[in-house]
């Protein structure tokens, strides 16, 4: 069966903060890289991560994001949903308390 593109969207509550020292935040980006490395032949797009969200409903806009903002993306290759819910499971994102919506990214 062919690869099926999936879309990763990273989510964090209004806990999760950067790291505030050069040496932190040198040690969070080679937890993300070690990460990446591992599902490295699946990812089809390293996406970005996201600048502050702007939740917009039809009840206004929240400025902050929400109480579930978006933090960024990657585009992965799998044989199917099982397989790329399997691959996010380990993303340091997940392992410190934020989630990964994880859907097929649809051929229109």
């Amino acid at each position: 069966m062919a690869d099926k593109r999936f879309m990763y969207i990273y989510h964090g509550g209004s806990d999760m903060r950067q790291p505030e020292t050069e040496e932190a935040r040198n040690a969070e980006m080679a937890r993300w890289q070690s990460w990446m490395d591992g599902i490295r032949d699946h990812i089809a797009d390293e996406g970005a991560p996201a600048g502050k969200s702007h939740t917009v409903s039809r009840d206004g806009v929240a400025h902050d994001g929400g109480p579930n903002p978006v933090f960024g993306y990657t585009l992965v290759n799998a044989t199917d949903i099982d397989e790329a819910i399997a691959m996010a499971k380990d993303c340091p994102m997940v392992l410190d308390g934020g989630s990964i919506e994880v859907c097929e990214a649809m051929q229109m």
